[in-house]
């Protein structure tokens, strides 16, 4: 399972398309946002996140027949709950912790090798601003309502 796989169903409802390619196995992954084989954990996001509904509307790029998945909401609700005070705006490593994921390093490396990153993995500052930037922009590729300036380049 590809660790952007294991983030795009912790967010995501199961149902979501994005989330229902990673479960197929199309193991397909471009910069127009197709994503790399995986399977949605035990507990993954079912059509509800934290108890709320998800939002309806038209569909992103690539996911025309989805609801828009507002991540900003299900992130806020997910790091309200969470005992530890995780900033998972800037931090690649506090969003890993607050999706449940091990955000060590070389779980780090291994993202940013699934991502394409081409710059120094062993210059983890830059790694880690880039990997966030990247997610946040993969998930909204696959039909998530992310802030704006989350995602701009």
């Amino acid at each position: 399972m590809s660790l952007f796989g294991t983030i795009l169903s912790k967010i995501f409802p199961s149902n979501h398309p994005a989330v229902a390619q990673n479960q197929q196995g199309t193991g397909q992954q471009s910069t127009t946002g197709a994503q790399q084989s995986a399977q949605a954990p035990a507990g993954a996001a079912t059509g509800t996140q934290g108890g709320m509904q998800q939002p309806q509307g038209g569909g992103m790029q690539g996911q025309a027949n989805a609801a828009p998945v507002d991540v900003e909401r299900i992130l806020d609700d997910m790091a309200q709950k969470n005992t530890q005070k995780l900033n998972w705006r800037t931090s690649i490593v506090d969003l890993m912790k607050l999706l449940n994921m091990d955000s060590s390093i070389e779980a780090r490396k291994t993202l940013a090798g699934e991502l394409h990153y081409t710059g120094n993995t062993s210059d983890s500052a830059a790694m880690n601003i880039w990997l966030h930037k990247q997610v946040m922009q993969k998930l909204e590729q696959n039909g998530g309502k992310v802030p704006q300036d989350l995602v701009r380049h």
